[in-house]
């Protein structure tokens, strides 16, 4: 009998699962319709024991079960616990898990435009909203034992990730925190940090799918018997699908470098291809002239012209065919999505039954009754209905929100088989599929196209495979021009990201921690942050570097040593002579480059030039001077001896140019008759000849002496190496060798401790220059704290000065009264926001002209919305026009503070939604609003909501009761028709 098996461990084991049953973690699992898995369990323990968990797994594992746990734990401990999200709309859709869960009694929302029973023991919240709280010293905070962070990896997201630090740094201690992250390569190094700033922290990584995924390409059929017949009467190519590894290959686990299907590769060579000729095309086969790649004639072997692309409604198709519905179509561009719906109603594409189709308008005119009947045409709505009823939907951020939340519902329903959408849909939003199609694996990211990276690709197709319901799930990316199956295999096994920081101070966050606990231990509290630990760590291995550099510096002064004298010193001085040499030597090259450009430019027509060296050398006529060029000078048109027009530069002519001649140019000539050319290259060859007379040809010129022989300096240099006792060494070039070593290596030695340096309190750094420009606009003065760091940011803002014995040394800076408004303004562009109300800029505004003013504020339109000067209501002298031009100038100073200390500018405005703002809070219907305009109606809707939103700050900020008042207003006049819709 083995110890195992024994009475005593029998016993102990009865006893663990007896007590096991008491937890709360047993009641828990009572309520779920299914198993808690491994590392769910594992999460859900640490928990109840008081340990904070970081949870890392991949899309769909169930992370979120673990805080819904810690939400059980809150509610039976009688304590209050926090769910918060990056986005509104994943908080709508937990709060609406929750309420179906626990009641809506126990269950609030908090984000920027809804409050629904904030006081609840629950409360799902965004971000934004707990980081406001914790500044403002909130009663709700009162009582609060746990706070979740879902999608935590958002901390990476370059606008709102410093917000997800600045909470997890500035929770209570005793607050339980529970963070929910995809799986990243760097989860141990974002515990250890948890651990430092948090306390106890247990790490819990998954990387198992739970669904597994299968990788596939498709690509056009080479065959046109598996064409696509469409609604035109025509047939497109098909598609045939094709795994990306070879057979025996397990895709859940394919290793590094994994074979590619021998079939997708002969897939390639055969699919058929464009033409490579025709109208803006390049030139093929048949085109006069025409030459392959290299200048070679393609043999016929060599194919000619790209891969075809598989029309969108024949994906659609064949993933049907192969029961891959419903599927994510990811499209990175929002005109792409509704020109894909567009081409499969074209199509004729019907993916729905008749009592799909009933029960799909059912729920589009329940969900859009709300909207007013003569806004429905202006948002495309009987287009939206028809493509719905079809099984077939758009999603992208330019869409209403109820008409998002429309197909979220139906397609969640699996009512609507495919939707075409940009990535915004992959950031967290419970949207689960069959299968995820690509169409290409490049993307614009605002600045360029660049490719879709690792982690981009794992959240994009995590998507795929439902669990409960699908065995697997399929990733599929459409063969387009440039596909590379080596490259798609690398993006799809290197599941695994790192998590990098973007955390940057504020001036919110400056005013606000020098309130609280002073300057001194503000900079103390930003070094704790990811960022600093991650940049300490990278310090780690250049602190060792630098040590191996110190230790062979060492090694390379004993090797240089000599016994005649100081041979440092001694390489010193040739080090000296030759950056002397070489910047007589620049010295001397810009002289010359500046002796040929003002040759170039005393150039005039009909001047004969002899270029003495380059690649033009020879005799030359000048057509055109070229002048007013920049920087390389002018680049005069000129023919050559062979009657070639050239263009003819600076570097040209690296030994400069003579003018020898001048002939005659008629008024008439034509440099493109080839006519004209030859006879003014014939009245050139005579000048020529002219020359050649004894004393006709000017003189050349001399070339000029060196200026290192007549350098005083370079001379005293010289004559102290030759007097110097290691001159005469024998061993003097061995010696130097070494010495230059030592110079080469103490260079980069330099280098690596000035990067330490810079990265050692770099973040402490970004917040004395922001503290600096806050001492010199006077929202921070030197001295102590004004208001009470303890008390509600209500109270501080209307407290009265306190006296000098109640004041507290913080550092040696306190929060001016203006200093108190900008504590309010939590917007990214606070300091500008706190700068016009400082100065009164908006004061004489009604409330649309005030909500439009604010909008430049806030608004940043994409690149394919500007299309010149919008028109300022109350034209270029009204009110509203002098509070932009005011409001720019205010702008202009705040950036030229922030360049004159370094800091990273205040993103500029854009005048680009004052018009259609101004319009809707005057009350003018949808269709006026965007008339003449490029701003989608979903986009405008967002982007009034975010004005409300820094309105709503306003209120509350602005120093004079006539503004706050006014922005108020502002709100009530913007809060109406679709801007006013909320899913909850």
């Amino acid at each position: 009998m083995t110890a195992a098996d024994s009475p005593a461990a029998r016993y102990a084991a009865s006893r663990a699962r007896q007590a096991a049953s008491r937890t709360r973690l047993a009641e828990f699992r009572a309520i779920l319709d299914f198993p808690l898995d491994d590392f769910q369990e594992r999460a859900c323990e640490a928990l109840e024991e008081g340990r904070g968990v970081l949870v890392a797994a991949p899309t769909g594992a169930g992370k979120t079960v673990v805080g819904e746990f810690a939400v059980h734990l809150a509610l039976a401990g009688g304590r209050k616990a926090f769910y918060t999200t990056p986005i509104k709309a994943l908080s709508n859709q937990k709060y609406g898990d929750l309420v179906r869960r626990y009641g809506a009694d126990s269950v609030g929302l908090l984000t920027g435009d809804t409050t629904i029973n904030g006081n609840a023991p629950v409360v799902v919240m965004t971000t934004e909203v707990l980081r406001n709280m914790l500044y403002a010293g909130s009663s709700t905070l009162d009582g609060l034992a746990f706070v979740v962070m879902d999608e935590v990896h958002y901390l990476a997201d370059r606008f709102r990730g410093p917000v997800w630090e600045e909470v997890i740094i500035h929770l209570p201690d005793d607050v339980q925190l529970v963070s929910l992250s995809a799986t990243v390569s760097n989860a141990e190094e974002f515990g250890d940090w948890l651990e430092m700033v948090r306390g106890d922290t247990t790490v819990v990584v998954s990387e198992r799918r739970p669904v597994p995924l299968w990788q596939h390409v498709l690509v056009a059929s080479a065959n046109p018997a598996t064409g696509v017949a469409h609604a035109g009467g025509g047939r497109a190519l098909g598609a045939d699908l094709l795994d990306l590894y070879a057979g025996h290959v397990d895709p859940t686990d394919p290793g590094v470098n994994p074979p590619i299907n021998p079939d997708l590769l002969a897939a390639f060579r055969a699919a058929p291809r464009t033409s490579a000729s025709g109208p803006g095309g390049r030139r093929g086969p048949g085109d006069r002239g025409y030459r392959g790649r290299g200048g070679r004639r393609p043999g016929p072997d060599r194919a000619v012209g790209t891969r075809r692309t598989p029309a969108r409604f024949a994906v659609v198709d064949a993933l049907d065919a192969d029961g891959l519905l419903p599927a994510i179509y990811f499209i990175f561009s929002r005109a792409g999505c509704e020109g894909a719906v567009q081409q499969c109603l074209a199509a004729g594409l019907r993916l729905t039954s008749p009592a799909e189709e009933a029960e799909i308008r059912r729920v589009a005119e329940e969900r859009t009754q709300t909207i007013p009947a003569e806004d429905l045409e202006v948002l495309g709505y009987w287009t939206w209905t028809e493509s719905l009823a079809r099984g077939i939907a758009a999603h992208h951020a330019g869409m209403l929100p109820v008409f998002k939340e429309t197909v979220e519902e139906l397609f969640s329903r699996g009512l609507v088989k495919v939707v075409f959408a940009t990535e915004t849909l992959a950031l967290g939003i419970n949207m689960p599929a069959r299968s995820v199609a690509l169409e290409k694996l490049v993307k614009w990211d605002g600045t360029a196209h660049v490719d879709v990276t690792p982690g981009e690709y794992t959240q994009l197709t995590g998507r795929a495979g439902r669990r409960g319901i699908d065995v697997e799930g399929h990733a599929v990316v459409v063969d387009h021009a440039g596909l590379d199956p080596v490259h798609l295999a690398g993006l799809a096994s290197k599941r695994l990201y790192p998590l990098r920081s973007s955390f940057r101070p504020t001036y919110n966050m400056a005013v606000n921690l020098v309130a609280q606990v002073g300057r001194d231990r503000a900079r103390e509290v930003l070094e704790t942050s990811f960022a600093q630990f991650q940049a300490d760590r990278g310090v780690v291995g250049l602190a060792k570097q630098a040590q191996a550099h110190a230790e062979a510096l060492d090694g390379y002064a004993r090797a240089m040593t000599c016994d005649r004298g100081d041979f440092p010193q001694y390489a010193a001085l040739r080090r000296r002579i030759t950056a002397r040499e070489g910047d007589l030597s620049r010295a001397a090259s810009r002289a010359r480059r500046a002796e040929v450009v003002a040759a170039f430019e005393r150039l005039r027509p009909g001047d004969v030039v002899e270029v003495p060296s380059g690649r033009r050398a020879g005799f030359v006529v000048v057509l055109d001077p070229g002048e007013g060029a920049g920087f390389d000078g002018p680049r005069p048109t000129v023919l050559t001896q062979d009657r070639q027009v050239k263009k003819l530069t600076v570097a040209d002519a690296p030994g400069g140019i003579r003018t020898v001649a001048k002939v005659r140019i008629p008024k008439a000539f034509n440099a493109r008759v080839p006519a004209q050319r030859r006879d003014l290259a014939s009245t050139l060859r005579n000048a020529l000849g002219a020359l050649d007379e004894p004393g006709a040809r000017p003189g050349r010129t001399t070339r000029a002496r060196s200026g290192a022989a007549d350098d005083a300096e370079l001379s005293r240099l010289r004559a102290q190496l030759r007097a110097h006792p290691c001159h005469d060494c024998p061993d003097r070039e061995d010696h130097a060798r070494w010495a230059e070593r030592w110079a080469r290596l103490k260079k980069e030695h330099d280098q690596l401790v000035r990067r330490v340096e810079g990265r050692t309190g770099s973040i402490a750094r970004v917040f004395d220059r922001i503290c600096d420009v806050l001492l010199t606009l006077g929202y921070l003065a030197p001295g102590d704290v004004e208001d009470d760091p303890a008390a509600p940011l209500e109270d501080a803002l209307d407290a009265e000065e306190p006296t000098d014995d109640a004041r507290a040394s913080r550092g040696g800076l306190r929060v001016t009264r203006d200093g108190r408004w900008l504590r309010r303004l939590y917007a990214e562009n606070d300091l500008l926001l706190a700068e016009c109300l400082r100065r009164g800029v908006w004061e004489d505004l009604d409330a649309p002209a005030l909500a439009a003013v604010v909008s430049t504020c806030v608004y940043a339109g994409r690149r394919d919305d500007h299309h010149g000067e919008p028109d300022v209501p109350g034209g270029p002298h009204g009110k509203l026009a002098r509070a932009l031009e005011a409001t720019t100038r205010v702008w202009s100073e705040v950036d030229d503070l922030e360049e004159e200390h370094d800091i990273d500018a205040t993103g500029p405005l854009d005048e680009g939604l004052v018009t259609a703002v101004h319009r809707w809070a005057v009350g003018r219907g949808l269709d006026a609003v965007l008339r003449g305009s490029e701003i989608a109606a979903g986009d405008f809707v967002r982007w009034c909501k975010q004005v409300i939103d820094v309105l709503d700050q306003v209120a509350g900020a602005a120093p004079t009761p006539e503004v706050r008042r006014t922005a108020r207003q502002a709100i009530d006049r913007l809060r109406r028709g679709v801007v006013a819709y909320s899913s909850v």
